[in-house]
């Protein structure tokens, strides 16, 4: 559908004034963020309307760049461009970003979804668009059908045939290309444990300290009498999920003693994610941790990119002064990490990223830059319900296996955790809201895509276009002469017949 709505929203815009549009853009915007949002509801409705009007303000700009872009030849070539400026400055600003809802997201099981091997999320969104905007121009050339004048008849099948060739193209093209999955280097045998929570949403999804802790650790113990009994292959590494430590394990010796326990159990290092206090009064950090029998080994990743206003609170101060539960609901800020989560491990390198930073392309490209031949995902969707959250997650997952032609795990607390294959495939899934225990032979892969080659220089380049039709349309419409031509147009004005075209005569001299 996601091309269509491209198209519609091109056909809604196309010829508007620039106010206008962005108006349009603006209702677009919140049909889709409204929705797609709503899981922030937990927290509360103001917070969920605040996020989502944001997020449709920001997307709303993409019409009025539309329709900057109709102003030239071969709009459809630059529809594709804005849609990346926009999802670039979104992915940015404020806050650092918040590129949920990208059109790439759309495609993880699509005949586009092979396109983000050559040029990651941001060539997919520009296919993806472009698409729609091939389809807007053959619905403009077809409106022609309805007024059968003997040209426009004649006229029709050359101008509907093009567009519709080049979206048919695109398609081809997506199904055409080669997405390996064969091991380069081994497999190693994962086992990825989703423990549950007590609750099924809501901020105290999580229950008492170390209560999900113990749910993990109940859940490497039935990993182990599995393999015991022959029922499930001996793991290489298993994997916890994010917060699955509640409490520091390198302060608490409780919870060190039980992750040592666990690991020890599973006969397997265990990739715990663990809030650890400080450094300093009123911070914590988000980290992935490496733990074995023998204790913590030092190998740590800290997320990058806390979430504003969910683990931190931009401009403190002032915000607990204006809305009092930040205070009680938020004390202390995450720190960001400033390193990439490439964590050696079982003798091989992953590629760790923690829940909302599935969605940035550079925190999940450095870690196979850095290595990882298997990317792990440690999420935790316990506070969301049942709202669309985690899937939505598991898209983005799916994309970035493909991105960068590596096996992926997904592991929630609460699910929807899930194994897959290097070509998007899902291997393995489990259910909202219930222990479960997924385990596979995932293979070792070291060969970089096009997409990881090439970096941030797709997007740049489409940013570039993108930004340079918004310019060029504004230009040629402060150019073009009062009652000239809109290039728009499907088909030339014919004189009506009755229609003469006036003669004008000089006055002779007075």
């Amino acid at each position: 559908m996601a091309p269509l709505a491209v198209t519609v929203l091109t056909l809604t815009v196309r010829g508007r004034r620039l106010r206008a549009s962005y108006a349009l853009g603006l209702l677009f915007g919140l049909a889709f963020c409204l929705p797609l949002l709503r899981f922030v509801s937990f927290v509360g409705a103001d917070a969920w309307i605040a996020l989502a009007v944001a997020e449709a303000a920001i997307l709303a700009l993409v019409a009025p760049a539309t329709t900057l872009a109709w102003r030239l030849p071969a709009p459809w070539l630059w529809t594709g461009a804005v849609w990346v400026a926009q999802e670039a400055l979104r992915g940015r600003a404020p806050f650092g970003g918040f590129p949920w809802g990208r059109l790439a997201f759309t495609q993880s099981d699509s005949p586009l979804t092979a396109l983000a091997a050559l040029g990651g999320a941001p060539l997919l969104t520009a296919v993806v668009a472009t698409t729609g905007a091939l389809l807007a121009r053959t619905l403009l050339h077809a409106h022609t059908l309805t007024r059968p004048t003997t040209g426009r008849w004649r006229a029709a099948p050359r101008r509907l045939t093009p567009p519709l060739l080049g979206a048919g193209a695109l398609t081809l093209t997506g199904l055409l290309i080669p997405l390996p999955t064969a091991a380069e280097h081994g497999s190693l045998s994962i086992a990825a444990i989703q423990g549950n929570v007590p609750a099924n949403g809501g901020i105290h999804a999580l229950g008492r300290a170390f209560q999900v802790t113990a749910n993990h650790v109940a859940g490497t113990r039935r990993l182990a009498a599995d393999v015991a009994a022959g029922r499930r292959p001996a793991p290489d590494l298993v994997l916890w999920p994010e917060n699955s430590s509640d409490l520091d394990p390198l302060k608490d010796p409780t919870v060190a003693a039980a992750l040592r326990g666990a690991a020890r159990t599973a006969g397997a290092p265990l990739l715990v994610g663990a809030v650890l206090d400080g450094p300093g009064a009123g911070h914590v950090r988000n980290a992935g941790m490496i733990w074995t029998a023998n204790g913590f080994t030092g190998q740590m990743y800290v997320k990058q990119h806390p979430v504003p206003f969910a683990e931190y609170l931009p401009g403190r101060a002032l915000l607990t002064r204006l809305i009092g539960r930040f205070a009680d609901e938020m004390p202390s800020d995450f720190l960001p990490g400033d390193t990439p989560g490439a964590l050696r491990v079982a003798g091989t390198t992953i590629g760790d990223v923690i829940c909302f930073e599935v969605a940035y392309d550079d925190l999940v490209r450095d870690t196979v830059d850095h290595g990882a031949e298997i990317l792990v995902i440690q999420t935790n969707n316990a506070s969301f319900g049942r709202k669309g959250e985690s899937q939505q997650q598991l898209a983005m997952s799916r994309l970035r296996a493909v991105e960068h032609g590596r096996a992926t795990v997904q592991v929630s607390t609460s699910g929807e955790s899930a194994l897959i294959a290097p070509d998007g495939t899902l291997l393995a899934k489990t259910g909202l809201y219930e222990p479960a225990i997924l385990t596979a032979a995932l293979p070792r892969r070291t060969s970089r895509t096009l997409a990881d080659r090439a970096g941030i220089v797709p997007e740049a380049v489409l940013l570039a276009l993108g930004v340079g039709a918004m310019m060029a349309g504004v230009i040629r419409r402060r150019t073009r002469p009062t009652g000239g031509p809109d290039h728009t147009s499907t088909t030339p004005k014919a004189p009506r017949p009755h229609e003469t075209t006036p003669t004008v005569t000089p006055a002779g001299p007075a």
